[in-house]
């Protein structure tokens, strides 16, 4: 199985278009130090040839363009990817489905509930019905998106999309508008859940013997953009579990058997983005990639 990281960061990207804080400043002046990333997506593919996306960025086009195992090959109109998968229906997941519009033949899968929420919105029409099929799938059933690729989406405690908030919102619910996958290829096994507000016995067990996890990496602590003075939202309010601290993500995952274990989708306020950091070299000591634009898993 073939994995390409094309965006480790959370939304907004790093640099964030409008923030000067000490990260993004980094990013802009020293990216030795802070290396530019765009927003959260991963290609997927058991043979090299045929593609699934996972999640589509606000950054698609730049992200395909930057990995030419994504060009077009043949003819005047060509694209190896063949289908799309979204895990939640947060702005920095579907945005990027505005971009492949260009009458290119693919399937697009999510579950009923994160394909209610993209069908609600007429501009999502740009992908003509008769181009872009339209696929709702079960939790916990497997489907094969690709020949060879194997797919079950799971449900992780979360939350609905910020354009979907309202006084029913219920933060760390577990339904199915946000989703984890375990991509199955040759007998090897990935866990994807780059959105997840709390770490559960239940998740604990469902991704326990992969071979390699990439897992939200949001905020190092809960209140990452309270100490950077550039909001005021918790990471429990904005539905993603931090990786230290009560119960973050590192030491409740550190017992549980698994291969490589990459963070992703990475907020610019996280102080593991700078690479000569404490914060860096503590979670890597505890064994974990703090994940770049382009890495590339072989599985």
């Amino acid at each position: 199985m073939h994995v390409v990281i094309l965006g480790s960061s959370a939304g907004g990207g790093l640099p964030q278009w409008n923030c000067r804080c000490p990260i993004c400043t980094l990013a802009r002046t020293e990216p030795h130090r802070v290396r530019p990333r765009t927003q959260s997506s991963i290609a997927i593919s058991p043979d090299g040839t045929d593609w699934l996306l996972v999640n589509a960025s606000p950054d698609i086009r730049q992200q395909l363009n930057q990995t030419p195992a994504l060009h077009p090959r043949k003819g005047l109109r060509h694209s190896p990817i063949r289908a799309v998968l979204l895990t939640n229906g947060d702005v920095d997941h579907v945005a990027g489905l505005l971009t492949l519009r260009e009458g290119q033949l693919f399937s697009l899968y999510a579950t009923a509930g994160i394909l209610d929420s993209v069908n609600a919105n007429r501009v999502f029409d740009v992908m003509a019905e008769g181009v872009v099929t339209r696929s709702p799938i079960r939790l916990d059933e497997a489907f094969e998106p690709l020949p060879g690729l194997r797919v079950t989406l799971f449900s992780v405690p979360g939350k609905v999309p910020l354009w979907l908030e309202d006084e029913t919102m219920q933060i760390g619910a577990e339904t199915e508008t946000t989703v984890g996958a375990m991509i199955e290829a040759g007998g090897r096994r990935l866990a994807y859940v780059p959105g997840c507000a709390r770490v559960t016995d239940g998740l604990r067990a469902r991704i326990g013997g992969a071979d390699a996890l990439l897992f939200d990496g949001t905020v190092l602590h809960d209140d990452d953009m309270i100490r950077a003075g550039v909001g005021t939202k918790t990471g429990w309010r904005m539905g993603h579990v931090p990786m230290r601290g009560e119960g973050g993500s590192v030491e409740a995952l550190a017992d549980v058997p698994l291969g490589r274990r990459v963070f992703v989708h990475i907020n610019n306020t996280n102080p593991v983005l700078i690479e000569d950091s404490p914060e860096r070299r503590d979670v890597e000591a505890a064994g974990w990639t703090v994940a770049h634009d382009g890495l590339a898993l072989s599985l």
